[in-house]
């Protein structure tokens, strides 16, 4: 979603030809309404909308939908991006920006929301289980809303309980294109994981963090 027309017109044309269906809107509020509505399987969200901005329409998205948001903006302080993936936001894109990027960085958030690991149909470990096929992680049979992001980065910590990733291999374990990513996304990603499945996310004993190299699930 898209305000300054030139921009949103070339977007459109070209997830066109990717074939990708579009569904515009110029502002936050229908923006928030269309997303509602129509469930899309994917949004790409200006921060700069007017009316609402896409820090609020990823609030109140997040509040009740885990569709993967990719934000689009001319904002490039890392406070913003920070301040955009704990939201919930899945992938960040700061303009100008190569269309071709948008689409590749699209395809691969759907791949992953559509994809399994390994084979594998669940996974268990201490008190967290994830289905697989349903994209579904449960803490203690209880279920937790988990962005497609956040749900692969927890997938690839839980299929190997002690092992320590860093945070590039992390973003390649999850992206899986070629990018110049944002190693420190990762850190937002985490943090909402912790969130939503620690019992106190301030004292994690789930997904633990290797200070000076990065992250790795518990040895249960």
């Amino acid at each position: 979603m898209e305000d300054e027309i030139k921009i949103a017109r070339l977007v459109r044309d070209y997830l066109h030809q990717a074939g990708f269906g579009v569904l515009e809107a110029a502002d936050g509020p229908t923006a928030l309404a269309l997303a509602r509505s129509e469930r899309p399987d994917m949004i790409v969200l200006d921060l700069g909308l007017p009316g609402m901005d896409g820090f609020d329409v990823t609030r109140s998205l997040r509040a009740g939908s885990s569709v993967p948001i990719i934000m689009l903006t001319a904002r490039s302080e890392e406070s913003d991006r920070i301040v955009g993936l704990e939201l919930g936001a899945d992938d960040y894109i700061v303009k100008p920006f190569s269309p071709k990027e948008l689409v590749a960085r699209i395809r691969a958030v759907l791949r992953r929301a559509d994809a399994t690991v390994g084979g594998v149909e669940t996974i268990r470990t201490g008190p967290v289980e994830i289905d697989m096929p349903k994209r579904r992680v449960t803490v203690n049979g209880e279920k937790r809303e988990l962005t497609s992001t956040e749900f692969d980065l927890l997938v690839t910590l839980a299929r190997q309980p002690g092992r320590i990733y860093t945070r590039a291999q992390l973003l390649d374990a999850v992206h899986g294109v070629s990018f110049d990513s944002y190693e420190r996304s990762v850190d937002a990603h985490i943090k909402n994981i912790r969130r939503k499945i620690e019992a106190n996310p301030r004292k994690p004993e789930l997904v633990l963090t290797v200070y000076g190299v990065g992250y790795k699930f518990v040895d249960a």
